[in-house]
Formats: structure tokens, C-alpha cells, sequence
């Protein structure tokens, strides 16, 4: 679900290039979204950059679900990244319709068209988006199955990537960007990141045409929200004629230690989600009885707003790394933007230090912003008390 007219459109200028003797060395931690935008950037610049994946290959496991790329941040770096045609000829412009149930009787609250938007918000698999990167960059610029376990600056102003083989590299610029649980971020910060108070139970459908259209008229061609107090459900249309949902709630972390349940035990998983949204009318109760796949225990954390740090020589973040907040939709447009922010600064600044504090003196209040609304956008997405219907809209 999206946070209406609320993201910071704050961006570094792309400036002009500055040759050095010598390209300066760059690791990149994490091959996510942000990560990968910053070395596709770079690599149309000719510099050289490797990025270190933890994960075996880009299938270890599931992207996640739909996003719907911004204009003003994941579509610009898209577009910085020469990649945006590519991309339009794979999002889907009638994703962006959403639409708003009321709990009880499913009857529509509100709801929106993809016209009313003329499609400016297409969506997107996470995993295509994410493919789209890796076969823009060289051969072998990911180093797969490269877990990293720390990083140490060093006093010339380079640093020391410590990998968990026990193998260890040194480079100009590490740029964490390693998501929520960063190796990276402690060199910078002690801040880890604490629990919302809302967890996400994670299920999915396939086939929906043939063996699901009671869900897939339900969702409809884009994303659907029906909530109550401290309890919503979401579901989102995917490609492939996948259905993802979630049903929300807001619970202490240990919340099936508390009910008694193994959350490896379905059935009874489903009974318990089933007597928490008692009530609800059964088109949506579907969601929780009827899924294809497993339920997938997620708990939502973020890091605290505002998160900044003294600036270190040889050492940056970006996306959740730096700025962890709840995924009500700038999580992921405002890591390709810091990664294309970072890239453009890089190839534009005399030095590499330079380079790093141009760009966190613009990432880092521009996130603050981030987070607040963030923050107000979870909060509406699982109110913690019911809201009138005129309150029900969700952009």
C-alpha cells in the first residue's frame, strides 16, 4: 500500500565527471535493489565496482512481491541506470489500482483506477526488478555466495571487508547495503533495528484465473485493503496470475509462543488466524483459509528515525542498511535512489571521501523524512483502533 504524497524529492545533482589516476576500488555489501542500481550507474561510468552476495545465486529464495516504482526516485534512477524502457515494457500500468473493503460486508470504501494515476506509478515483480539489474552488469561483477562479516576502516581512509571464509580485501569505498541486519551499518552506527509492534503473515495463490476467481475478482488487476482495529488484511496481484497476501496485526514479537502454536503447523496457524479476524466477511476470510503456500511468519522491524551517524572515510549505507522503515511503499524507491544518488556523486567528486559526504549530506535528511511518513503509514495501514469509512482510504 502506498503512503500518498509523501516522499522526499530531494536529489543530488549528477555534476561532471572527474578523472583520477586511478578508479578508485569499490565493494558493494548486498546485491539488492539499491546495491545493484548503484553499480549499474557505475559501470556506465566505466568504474569498476564488485558487489558480495551472501546468497548462492539470484533463485536462493523468493524477491517478494509487487512494487510500484515512483517517478521522482526509483523511475529516475531507473532512468539514470539507462534502464527504464526495459522496465516499462516488463511493470504493469494497471497494477496501480487499489481499492478499499469494508471488513464486514466487502462492500468498496474507495477505490482507484490505474487512469486516475495515467499509470505513473506502474508496478512491478521485486524479482523482475532485481533481474533487470543483474543482466545490466558485467559478467561477474556479483561475487555469489560471498557472505561478508564485518568491515573495519582503516586509518588512510580505505577499509577492510572481512568476509566469513576468513578471507579479508581491502577497497576505497565499502557501501553497506545489506538491508536490515548490516554488517556494514556497525562501522558507522550502533543502532539495530526494534520490532513495530506488527507482524505479517505471509500466503499466496497461483493459478488465480482458473482456481482462484472469487480472490481474483476480489483483488481485482492491482492491490486490496480491508482493516479494523489493530488487524488488516492486504493483497496484492503479482504476475504470473500470483495473488500475494498478508494479514497484519499488531501483536508482541513472540505472539505464537504466547497462543502456544508451531508456526510450522498449518492447520493450526490458519485456525488461529481464522478466530483473529472473526467477523470479517467470508470473501476475505478466503485469504487466510484458502492459500496455495504456507504461511511465513514476518515480523516488521525498523531502525529509529531519525538514524544518522558521524561520517567515516571508506564507509557508507544505503537503503534499509541506512534507513530501515515499514514497507508501505518508499522502502524500496528510496534505496534506488540512494544508490544512484551515491553513483552519480562518485563519478562527479575530485575524491572518494568527497564524494561520500556529498551524498549523506542529502540521504540522510531526506530519509528522516522518509521514516516519519513511513511510520504514519503503517500506523494507517493496521490502525490500532477501527476508523470511521470516510478514513478508510489508503492514498
Amino acid at each position: 500500500m502506498e503512503v500518498p504524497d509523501s516522499r522526499p524529492t530531494h536529489h543530488l545533482s549528477k555534476g561532471t565527471p572527474v578523472h583520477s589516476t586511478r578508479p578508485p576500488r569499490i565493494a558493494v555489501v548486498g546485491a539488492g535493489l539499491g546495491g545493484l542500481t548503484c553499480a549499474r550507474i557505475l559501470q556506465r561510468h566505466g568504474r569498476p565496482v564488485t558487489v558480495f552476495e551472501r546468497e548462492a545465486s539470484a533463485d536462493t529464495r523468493p524477491q517478494g512481491g509487487s512494487l510500484d516504482l515512483h517517478p521522482d526516485s526509483g523511475q529516475a534512477a531507473l532512468r539514470s541506470a539507462g534502464l527504464l524502457d526495459r522496465f516499462q515494457a516488463l511493470a504493469r500500468p494497471e497494477g496501480d489500482e487499489w481499492r478499499v473493503l469494508d471488513p464486514a460486508t466487502a462492500a468498496p470504501l474507495a477505490q482507484q483506477p490505474p487512469s486516475v494515476s495515467d499509470g505513473e506509478r506502474p508496478e512491478i515483480d521485486r524479482g523482475q526488478l532485481r533481474g533487470l539489474l543483474l543482466d545490466s552488469l558485467a559478467e561477474g561483477t556479483v561475487r555469489w555466495g560471498h557472505a561478508v562479516d564485518g568491515v573495519t576502516p582503516l586509518a588512510d581512509g580505505s577499509c577492510r571487508l572481512l568476509l566469513a571464509d576468513g578471507t579479508a580485501e581491502e577497497f576505497d569505498l565499502v557501501i553497506g547495503a545489506d538491508g536490515a541486519w548490516s554488517r556494514a551499518r556497525p562501522a558507522l552506527s550502533p543502532a539495530v533495528p526494534r520490532y513495530t509492534g506488527v507482524t505479517f503473515i505471509e500466503t499466496g495463490f497461483d493459478q488465480c484465473a482458473t482456481r482462484h476467481p472469487e480472490i481474483a475478482r476480489l483483488v481485482g488487476n492491482g492491490s486490496l485493503l480491508a482493516k479494523g482495529a489493530g488487524r488488516s488484511l492486504v493483497a496484492q496481484r503479482n504476475s504470473d496470475d500470483h495473488i500475494r497476501a498478508y494479514l497484519a496485526f499488531r501483536a508482541p514479537q513472540d505472539w505464537h509462543l504466547a497462543a502456544g502454536l508451531d508456526l510450522g503447523d498449518q492447520r493450526a496457524v490458519r485456525e488461529y488466524l481464522s478466530g483473529l479476524f472473526e467477523g470479517w466477511h467470508e470473501s476475505l476470510r478466503a485469504l487466510l483459509r484458502d492459500g496455495d503456500h504456507e504461511f511465513v511468519n514476518r515480523p516488521l522491524f525498523v531502525l529509529p528515525a531519525p538514524h544518522t551517524w558521524r561520517h567515516v572515510p571508506g564507509v557508507t549505507l544505503l537503503g534499509d542498511a541506512a534507513h530501515l522503515m515499514p514497507p508501505v511503499g518508499l522502502g524500496a524507491n528510496l534505496a534506488m535512489l540512494d544508490g544512484a544518488d551515491l553513483a552519480h556523486a562518485l563519478v562527479a567528486e575530485p575524491g572518494v571521501d568527497a564524494a561520500v559526504r556529498a551524498y549523506e549530506a542529502v540521504m540522510l535528511p531526506r530519509s528522516v523524512e522518509a521514516a516519519t511518513a513511513s511510520a504514519r503509514g503503517l500506523d494507517h495501514l493496521v490502525p490500532e483502533a477501527a476508523q470511521a469509512p470516510a478514513a478508510a482510504t489508503v492514498r
